[in-house]
């Protein structure tokens, strides 16, 4: 066993002399650190704007050549301090997942949304990067120089999973570059703390932080500026860094992506939700599973809390592509699936095949071993923090927060008789996490941090994630159609008052009683990984065919995929066992899709697609003040079907979630299982997209859901 780099003095100081080079270089590209003499007269520009009693626009980019580039937009007042305003993801517009590129899209669609205000990017008072550039790439250096020779792999300039040095060449010159988008000079980049972005948001957000307690923030993910896990202790207005572990190789995120990608066959940041999928169907008892117990020496579980990877198993430290395997780790887990072949038919795992390969449901069970590792190092290093704190309240953010299996387990680990035998005190964890745990917050932290360090950090508590993008446009929509002649269109009647609302949820429930799937395209987009029910695929969960006919028809994926449910809170009240440490806000911390719950009896016996091989379901409660639409059809499914429960899943097919009218055709078109894509104006028209026909026989099912439920009710939908 050895954990710890094998050079740790000559890391440190490697990291110390880079730093001290490369502050002064990123600052010459008007990349400033956020102590830097630019960030401090900017900053103080703002708070004074603000206690003029003005509104302050700031902007948070990811723009540094790492994934999920994107602009985040807030405003910033003395009394109601930030309030998110939109966070444009480039994926969605681009159409590339996890996209490294250049946010021009994200930016040129703020700058719609600020038009709309009456506004120019001259109203934006400072734009704050999402990563430390500087100290991320001394940190690089540092990591290289721990390990070396095994390290000379990583100076090949091979692209890895998440970024390359050519993306972060790119990155070198982003306040350059989005000058020029402007029409104007180098716009002056304030780079905050990766963690730290994620951290305030998240906590600014909860509905832990008026309030004025403590609250106790974890940040772990597969890398951050200077390391991969962090803890904050936040409280009223103010944040205190307490630990960051320094480094790359110690990463929780980086062990789960690593495993996940080389023994499911899929490439990072696709791996992970997957692999967290397929454990359901592996062995999930630490006592019988053979490669949990061979699996679990990899982390080592340290004193105050801390988790190191052992270094004579893994050699993603020295070369994450070819080689990230030491014999060792080999002889636990078999040889890993070589970068170059992920995404292999053959080496994706598929529940089918359990009685047809010999060693399918070995490999499900090294995926649920994994899941078990992580789990345990997750709460070794939670449990040192919460009782050192004393904090009965969790935020938890970065990439790993998106483990919503391990999240309801943490409920069930920090329960009341742990508080009683550990702290020796009653007590129950109680546990947030934002919609955007993942790097496409990060921009809304960077946002959030300036407002920060403005001194009005604190806005209203989060709700939704419906903040990406504008609204589709009537003109927009028509336009698609007009690029798009093989997919027909029936206009139908605008969905303008209330009367109207309550027709079109009942006509969509009325369709899902038909077994109908369909999709809905309303509204600004959700930020984040989760569709919520602005971009959401919705179908049936009482019939038990569901799953395996939207996964193999519809979305072409994997069997071992789950289906969400989507509910009122009164029916996840009735079909799932929501625990008391997410009570808080009427169970907010279930409205995101981060978190699972155990289903009940009922929910197996009257909705079993939404219910999971492992009986739990990764659930969203819809509330009718931020989606009303949404919230009127799952009434109306009591009504029809007697739940009122959907099936919600992504609106897309192998790629991002569809964001413009022309993507959503698209995705249509390449979905043959859909029924139709029900497509809601900003102005109030309603279209329906249906698949194409020279006799109109794309869309006949449709077209007679239609007709029956116009004669059904007396109502008329069709122009």
């Amino acid at each position: 066993m050895r954990v710890g780099p094998r050079h740790p003095r000559l890391g440190a100081a490697g990291f110390k002399l880079a730093l001290a080079l490369f502050e002064p270089f990123y600052r010459r590209r008007a990349i400033h650190r956020a102590d830097s003499v630019v960030a401090r007269a900017t900053i103080a520009a703002i708070r004074a704007k603000i206690e003029r009693g003005e509104t302050a626009y700031l902007a948070g980019v990811s723009a540094a050549g790492m994934h999920n580039s994107g602009v985040a937009l807030v405003s910033v007042t003395r009394e109601d301090g930030p309030t998110l305003l939109l966070n444009n993801e480039e994926e969605r517009f681009s159409g590339t997942k996890h996209t490294t590129e250049y946010p021009r899209q994200s930016i040129t669609a703020m700058l719609e949304a600020l038009a709309e205000r009456g506004l120019t990017h001259a109203d934006i008072d400072g734009w704050f990067a999402s990563w430390d550039s500087a100290a991320f790439c001394a940190t690089l250096v540092r990591s290289v120089l721990e390990e070396l020779p095994g390290t000379w792999p990583m100076l090949k300039n091979e692209p890895t999973p998440v970024f390359s040095l050519r993306d972060l060449d790119r990155g070198m010159r982003a306040a350059r570059r989005i000058g020029e988008q402007l029409g104007r000079s180098p716009v002056p980049l304030i780079a905050t703390p990766h963690h730290d972005n994620h951290a305030w948001f998240s906590y600014a957000a909860s509905p832990f932080a008026k309030d004025g307690g403590r609250v106790l923030v974890a940040v772990l993910d597969g890398v951050g500026d200077t390391g991969s896990i962090s803890f904050y202790l936040c409280e009223g207005a103010r944040m205190q860094r307490l630990f960051c572990n320094d480094s790359v190789a110690d990463s929780l995120g980086i062990f789960y992506s690593v495993i996940s990608s080389t023994q499911g066959g899929w490439t990072w940041l696709s791996s992970e939700g997957r692999y967290m999928g397929a454990t359901a169907y592996g062995n999930n008892d630490r006592a019988t599973n053979a490669y949990y117990k061979a699996l679990k020496p990899i982390l080592v579980l340290g004193d105050n809390g801390a988790v190191h990877v052992d270094r004579d198993l893994a050699n993603w430290q020295c070369d994450i592509l070819h080689h990230p395997y030491k014999p060792g780790l080999i002889r636990i887990l078999g040889e890993p699936i070589d970068y170059k072949q992920m995404w292999n038919p053959d080496a994706v795992l598929r529940v089918e095949d359990i009685q047809h390969k010999e060693n399918t449901q070995e490999r499900l069970d090294k995926a649920a071993a994994t899941q078990m590792v992580y789990e345990d190092a997750l709460m070794h290093v939670l449990a040192h923090f919460i009782k050192t704190t004393q904090c009965d309240r969790l935020v938890f953010s970065g990439g790993l927060g998106l483990n919503a299996l391990a999240n309801m387990r943490l409920l069930e680990h920090f329960d009341a008789d742990w508080f009683r035998r550990e702290m020796g005190r009653p007590g129950q964890l109680h546990l947030w996490l934002p919609p955007v745990p993942n790097d496409t917050g990060v921009t809304i932290g960077a946002a959030y941090m300036g407002a920060y360090l403005a001194g009005y950090g604190i806005g209203a508590p989060a709700e939704h994630a419906f903040y990406c993008g504008l609204p589709p446009k009537d003109a927009a929509i028509r336009e698609a159609f007009a690029a798009c002649p093989d997919v027909d269109c029936i206009e139908l009647k605008p969905c303008d008052s209330d009367e109207a609302r309550a027709a079109y949820a009942d006509f969509m429930a009325y369709m899902t009683a038909q077994d109908a799937i369909f999709a809905l395209y309303q509204g600004a987009a959700e930020t984040g990984p989760r569709a919520l029910g602005h971009r959401s695929i919705l179908a049936n969960p009482c019939n038990p065919n569901t799953r395996a006919n939207l996964n193999a028809q519809v979305k072409y994926r994997e069997a071992i995929r789950p289906l969400a449910p989507m509910m009122t809170l009164e029916a996840a009240k009735q079909f799932f066992q929501l625990s008391d440490g997410a009570s808080d806000a009427a169970c907010n911390a279930y409205n995101y899709m981060v978190l699972t719950a155990h289903a009940t009896p009922e929910a197996r016996a009257r909705i079993p697609s939404v219910v999971h091989a492992d009986g739990t379901g990764r659930i969203e409660i819809v509330r009718e003040n931020t989606d009303p639409l949404t919230y009127a059809y799952l009434k109306a499914l009591g009504r029809r079907i007697g739940v009122e429960v959907a099936v919600n899943t992504s609106f897309n097919v192998a790629g991002p979630i569809a964001q413009t009218p022309q993507q959503a055709l698209d995705t249509l078109r390449r979905s043959k299982g859909l029924d139709a894509v029900l497509m809601f104006a900003a102005e109030g028209p309603v279209y329906a997209a249906l698949h194409g026909g020279s006799d109109g026989s794309g869309g006949a099912r449709f077209r007679q859901w239609l007709a029956d439920w116009q004669r059904e009710t007396g109502q008329t939908l069709q122009i």
